[in-house]
């Protein structure tokens, strides 16, 4: 999808590029699919901040997206929406049989009046969800399943996309974004295709305004900072005082790995992603 650009009438329309929203169709958004979005600005249930820099932002509704993808007949894609909640776009389908609504992530391609099914049998088709065991090789995947029956959790974001490799008996290897190679269940369900806005990486948002209004506050430099706020901080000028880059705590950012090498599902990964 082509990106959009701005005539700059103002200093920060220049230069700015935003996703070209004219594939979809909007429409109302139903009721029984959203819900309550608090937000807790970055701070845990003592009041303490965890996550720097939040805060703010548009008020949100979220959207229960099925990431399950289980309920069985065909479907009919009756709008393609924006999310707020994520940065692919998603689709609202009414099933044929039993009239239900119900929100899906869309991929690239997907537009009004398709048909989208479920199961086993399910034709290898763009949006289409079915068992690893059943997908040829070489197909793109998203919203895959790293266990059978616990919903999609990898490949969601937009423009992304894993890769069917092989199969080894009741296993299946894919490659993911990252470049690991990763065993997954041949039962897990997997969606056909690539995630929508593949264009999402690409955006320049144009000003600090655009960015508070998603939610995000200012993020100064660690070098600006005074050494009591972090390492890095302090020094006559733009110093780092010889310091390698670091987060607030001390952890090293650059050169060191940080996952734990007890983690669970670490026996699922066949090869790392290189460095």
């Amino acid at each position: 999808m082509p990106l959009k650009k701005h005539q700059p009438y103002t200093p920060s329309r220049r230069g700015m590029q935003t996703a070209d929203y004219s594939v979809l169709t909007g429409g109302p958004v139903p009721k029984q699919l959203t819900g309550a979005k608090r937000k807790s600005g970055g701070r845990n249930n003592q009041g303490q901040t965890t996550a720097r820099f939040r805060g703010g932002g548009n008020r949100q509704r979220y959207r229960n997206v099925d990431f399950l993808r289980r309920e069985a007949g065909e479907a009919e894609v009756v709008a393609l929406q924006y999310d707020p909640n994520r940065s692919a776009f998603i689709a609202l389908v009414r099933y044929r049989g039993s009239g239900a609504l119900s929100y899906v992530l869309a991929p690239e391609g997907l537009r009004t009046g398709d048909i989208v099914q479920s199961g086993e049998r399910a034709p290898i088709k763009p949006g289409n969800a079915l068992p690893l065991k059943n997908i040829p090789d070489g197909a793109l995947v998203h919203n895959i399943e790293v266990r059978a029956g616990a919903r999609g959790k990898l490949v969601r974001a937009a423009g992304t996309y894993a890769q069917v490799m092989a199969k080894e008996g009741a296993r299946c290897i894919l490659r993911l974004p990252s470049g690991e190679m990763r065993y997954v269940p041949a039962e897990a369900y997997a969606t056909i295709g690539r995630v929508s806005n593949v264009d999402h990486e690409n955006i320049k948002l144009g000003k600090a305004g655009r960015k508070r209004h998603l939610g995000r506050r200012p993020h100064p430099r660690a070098v600006h900072m005074n050494p009591v706020d972090h390492p890095l901080g302090g020094g006559e000028g733009k110093s780092k005082s010889g310091r390698p880059p670091c987060s607030p705590t001390g952890v090293i950012a650059k050169g060191f790995r940080t996952r734990p090498k007890g983690k669970a599902k670490s026996h699922l990964v066949k090869d790392r992603r290189a460095k």
